[in-house]
């Protein structure tokens, strides 16, 4: 699973010229669904995300020192296929991205997973399967990717985690997300 973290002010998802999902300060989350995924990559996507200092501590000063949670902000969850393209000559290949039909409950188990483990109301989507016009006002801008541990390789060990809980991370739990 690959999710692009952008830290936001402000984002909106429409949809046939409505717009069906928005927040406020937060954050956008793009998410690839891969052929391979398993509810392991979704546990470990929700954690990271949940829990990336990616906001300042406006008390004590400190630059990339709270995550989502701990500042109360929003979190938009888009899915967003094209994240596993791969170009074929200058033709986009998406046949490793987890198939429509299969994808579908996927990521709606996701977004369920994102929802129990901070809050139903701070936690929205787009309309998967749709044509989405996605807004935002990036703050920074700071954009993040994240790579589920089964689909990484040596070079993106970076983003290698045991699934345990952080010094500062907020209580999101291995058995929660």
């Amino acid at each position: 699973m690959r999710a692009v973290v952008q830290r936001v002010l402000s984002a909106s998802v429409e949809v046939e010229g409505r717009v069906v999902s928005a927040i406020g300060p937060g954050l956008l989350v793009l998410v690839g669904v891969h052929e391979a995924d398993t509810a392991s990559d979704a546990d470990y996507i929700c954690r990271k995300v949940l829990n990336m200092r990616l906001f300042p501590n406006e008390k004590t000063g400190k630059a990339w020192d709270q995550s989502v949670m701990q500042r109360n902000f929003e979190v938009l969850l888009v899915s967003q296929f094209t994240l596993y393209g791969i170009l074929k000559g200058n033709k986009p290949d998406f046949h490793v991205a987890m198939p429509p039909a299969k994808a579908k409950p996927f990521y709606a188990s996701l977004v369920e997973k994102f929802q129990k483990s901070y809050s139903t109301g701070a936690v929205k989507d787009g309309v998967f399967g749709a044509m989405m016009k996605v807004s935002l006002v990036n703050d920074g801008p700071v954009t993040m990717q994240v790579d589920s541990p089964s689909l990484q390789g040596p070079a993106q060990s970076s983003n290698s985690d045991d699934g345990l809980v952080r010094d500062g991370e907020a209580e999101v739990l291995k058995e929660t997300c």
